[in-house]
């Protein structure tokens, strides 16, 4: 690819003077510019990965802490090539490579020194808007680079709660469906109340030239995107990621309370996040955590459904008294059996047969078969 400096690719791009919704320029490319970015994409798509999917597991462990600190991150953006579901691949924009991208922790009161990298093998500029965050464009402005190049912001979180980070460059509903989107967690000066265990999910669509399943290549498509009619509906970047079909599903023990996070990227659905053969016992919707403490005063207890918008999170608890598989899904259920939405925890120990009998008759129920 030939060298292209700062200056030159963000005015290609339009971006420049003063910033708008979301730190985005005011003249964003037009369809044949998008078209040109896009293509440009793909030329320089090479091997494929092996994993977009980020680990649910794989999270920063709970703040034991009582005083601030400043933080030290830096956010790669990575445009990889991978597969949706075996057979079907597509150009994904990650934030480290990962779908979503990695879970930041901190407390409220902290500082986060964040460099964000495009590196040079890139095409298309990027940036990351924190929810998290008082400044113009959730610092979307300030973090905009193109390839090849890195910038650098400093913030403090000054208030708690779980909160999305995404893409905000021109044409950011493309950015974000493709993959740019993550969580940050701000702890409140209490902390959390303790769990067993605890998972990440990010929920996105994503706007393909093909049908869900048809094998070859997937090419990005405006077109579908700008009329909300996706061809997959993802949890974690890929078809079934985190389920029995495909790298899941996630073990834990019985009796484990279990905290989800969930963020929606989007950039246009709404999730009906359930957990089928559950309930979310303690549920915090919007990501909204007290500031005083009281957890169990602010919670909504015993929610069969959580409403999660695009561009917010949502932090539920579940109880496993029984061994079981728990489908983790979006109850718009076209999008679990069709698109692709779905993951799968399995709560490992002894039957309890007064709380639930999976064979009071000798017959075998397992549940309903998505994957």
């Amino acid at each position: 690819m030939l060298e292209t400096t700062r200056r030159r690719t963000l005015q290609a791009l339009g971006v420049g003077g003063a910033a708008t919704v979301a730190g985005c320029s005011a003249e964003a490319p037009n369809a044949e510019q998008a078209e040109t970015e896009r293509q440009r994409m793909e030329q320089q798509s090479g091997s494929i990965a092996d994993q977009v999917a980020a680990d649910p597991t794989d999270i920063p462990g709970p703040i034991d802490r009582d005083e601030s600190t400043t933080h030290e991150i830096t956010l790669t953006a990575e445009e990889v090539t991978a597969e949706i579901e075996p057979g079907v691949t597509f150009d994904f924009m990650t934030f480290d490579g990962q779908i979503p991208g990695p879970m930041i922790r901190i407390r409220q009161g902290d500082t986060v020194d964040l460099t964000i990298e495009n590196p040079s093998g890139n095409v298309l500029p990027h940036n990351v808007d924190f929810h998290a965050v008082y400044g113009t464009g959730g610092g979307a402005a300030a973090t905009t680079v193109a390839p090849g190049e890195e910038n650098a912001l400093r913030f403090r979180a000054d208030y708690p709660g779980a909160f999305i980070y995404h893409c905000a460059v021109p044409n950011l509903d493309m950015h974000i469906s493709a993959g740019m989107f993550g969580m940050i967690l701000v702890e409140p000066e209490n902390g959390l109340p303790e769990v067993d265990q605890e998972l990440y999910f990010g929920q996105h669509e994503v706007y393909t030239d093909g049908e869900a399943g048809q094998e070859g290549k997937h090419r990005f498509d405006m077109e579908s995107m700008k009329n909300e009619a996706p061809t997959y509906v993802l949890l974690n970047g890929e078809k079934y990621a985190w389920a029995a079909a495909n790298r899941g599903p996630i073990e834990v023990d019985q009796g484990d309370r279990v905290r989800v996070f969930m963020v929606d990227g989007g950039p246009n659905l709404s999730s009906n996040f359930h957990p089928i053969g559950n309930v979310w016992k303690r549920a915090y919707r919007d990501g909204g955590v007290p500031e005083d403490g009281d957890f169990e005063a602010y919670a909504d207890k015993n929610i069969q459904t959580m409403k999660v918008p695009p561009g917010s999170c949502m932090i539920g608890e579940m109880d496993t008294p029984v061994p079981e598989r728990i489908k983790l899904v979006d109850h718009a259920l076209s999008r679990v059996a069709r698109r692709g939405m779905l993951a799968e925890v399995d709560v490992l120990g002894e039957e309890r047969a007064e709380i639930f009998d999976p064979d009071a008759n000798g017959s075998s129920h397992e549940g309903p078969q998505y994957a």
